[in-house]
């Protein structure tokens, strides 16, 4: 006897319908599963072997074939265990095979036949709404992410009985009602951090603000204890609220890679990332047997910051270069292909030589020429060239560090940027997301003329400085956005000339 059960897995960050067929025959008993299942999912058979007689259901001595179609998909995880019980209750004639066709099963089973939590629910949801099935069932902690999809009933068990109950009408479950626009509003809790905290550094600042408005890369560099973590840890203070559907796909994200609060049905803030120097190539850009998100993707559409940027390993650094272009990662494996998304803000932050301290005015630099320059060396120049904005940070003085001057406090910077986010969002309608660092060369030169002063500064800053041509558009996207800060119309040369001083360290590394 054939019964058919629907499921999902993963691949990126979508679902992929899954047939389970379980298939009961006269043979000698034995289990066996089929369609490219790992380790996983071939050792469902004995947790459900256990779960349904401990939940007081037979199970079938017989000759029991699984097959998950489509065959060439790879299958992995814990999620198919509730689908092929059910399937084995179905056998067993517990539950009609015409109950089963409108709803896609997830769910891990313990001995006991306790449902537990999954990865993937949120792109599973959607997939079920998507593809016209009445609902969904899944484990009782992974509820409040399904709700997150509208137009789709969400069914939460807590154990297989409570799934072979509703399939039987015995049970019936309601789908928890959630208002997501109250959620969302209340998605962005108050912050604990402030840029009135940060005594002097006044240009890093306003290199900040920029970078917040624009959504442009930077990168600091400067002696230690100059305040560059400070100023990086503050950054998403000053960034503007996301919409939902930016927190949707990021909550997709971290769905997929098991990351997603089960108190929580949504990422409540833009990310900040931060990972250690030692991480991997893998841990950086997502990678795996079966590939599964890295940082740049849990990042998404949020903040990724590089403490210590050259102390990074460069074939982790260097396949930085494609997602900051593309904002997507595609990672090739033999057995499958998976693209992640990744437009997030890179923030680098590094010391100007091993010992730190390498044209600082208070203290002299221990570091040999050589050692400086092989120092400075690990970042290359094509990823130097895709972070717009590159700013020094200087020791602090005395009377910087004691001044009772009252700061701008991040409340007020955060205004002017979303005022200037706003301005790009009207001009960048077909652009996602809509600020200036994402515009294309038709925008640029649909949205960023500039008058004969402006010429004259860029040619002496391409021709004479050396700047390559990526640079070029770059500078212009600069200063696009801060005319859009000023909320000019049109770049002014005194845009260019302060563009132009953001990318002082294309003339400084050596």
């Amino acid at each position: 006897m054939i019964i058919k059960v629907f499921s999902c897995t993963t691949i990126g960050i979508e679902s992929c319908l899954i047939d389970v067929e379980v298939d009961v025959s006269p043979g000698l008993p034995q289990f066996f599963t089929v369609g490219l299942p790992d380790i996983a999912v071939k050792e469902s058979k004995d947790r459900i072997r256990a779960a349904m007689k401990n939940s007081g259901y037979g199970y079938p001595r017989h000759h029991i074939t699984v097959n998950l179609a489509p065959a060439d998909v790879r299958k992995e995880g814990t999620a198919f265990d509730l689908p092929i019980a059910v399937g084995l209750a179905a056998t067993e004639g517990l539950i009609q095979q015409e109950a089963l066709h409108d709803y896609i099963i997830m769910g891990e089973l313990s001995l006991d036949g306790r449902v537990k939590a999954v990865q993937g629910v949120l792109p599973a949801a959607f997939l079920a709404r998507k593809t016209g099935y009445r609902g969904i069932i899944v484990p009782h902690e992974n509820v409040l992410e399904a709700t997150m999809v509208q137009e789709i009933n969400v069914i939460p068990v807590k154990n297989l009985s409570d799934a072979i109950a509703f399939f039987r009408g015995e049970q019936l479950f309601t789908t928890p009602q959630i208002d997501q626009e109250d959620l969302f509003l209340r998605c962005d809790p108050p912050q604990t951090l402030d840029f009135s905290e940060i005594k002097g550094q006044e240009q890093a600042k306003r290199a900040f603000e920029i970078a917040a408005a624009g959504m442009h890369n930077l990168i600091m560099i400067g002696p230690p204890g100059a305040g560059k973590t400070m100023l990086a840890q503050r950054m998403p203070t000053i960034l503007p609220e996301w919409s939902f559907q930016e927190a949707i796909e990021t909550t997709k994200v971290y769905s997929v890679a098991g990351l997603l609060d089960k108190e929580q049905m949504i990422v409540r803030t833009r990310p900040f990332r931060s990972p250690h120097h030692t991480i991997s190539d893998a841990g950086l850009v997502g990678g795996g047997h079966i590939p599964k998100p890295g940082e740049i993707s849990l990042a998404h559409h949020g903040i990724l910051f590089l403490d210590e940027f050259p102390e990074f390993k460069k074939n982790a650094l260097e396949s930085l270069r494609q997602p900051l272009e593309s904002g997507v990662i595609t990672i090739s494996r033999s057995s499958s292909t998976a693209t992640f998304p990744a437009r997030f803000m890179l923030l680098g932050a590094m010391n100007p030589c091993p010992c730190g301290y390498y044209g600082d005015m208070q203290r002299s630099c221990r570091c040999s020429m050589t050692q400086i320059r092989q120092y400075q060396a690990k970042i290359s120049g094509p990823l130097l060239d895709r972070i717009d904005i590159h700013i020094e940070i200087p020791s602090l003085r005395y009377r910087d560090l004691t001044s009772q001057a009252e700061a701008e406090t991040s409340r007020q910077i955060r205004e002017r940027v979303k005022r200037a986010r706003f301005i790009q969002a009207e001009r960048l309608k077909d652009v996602h997301p809509p600020v200036n660092a994402q515009m294309s060369v038709p925008d640029i030169k649909k949205f960023c003329a500039i008058d004969e002063a402006s010429h004259k500064l860029l040619e002496m800053a391409v021709d004479k400085l050396g700047m390559s041509a990526r640079t070029f558009t770059r500078i212009l996207k600069i200063a696009r956005t801060i005319a859009d800060l000023e909320e000019e119309r049109d770049i002014q040369s005194r845009h260019i000339a302060e563009a132009v001083q953001y990318r002082n360290l294309d003339r400084k590394i050596i």
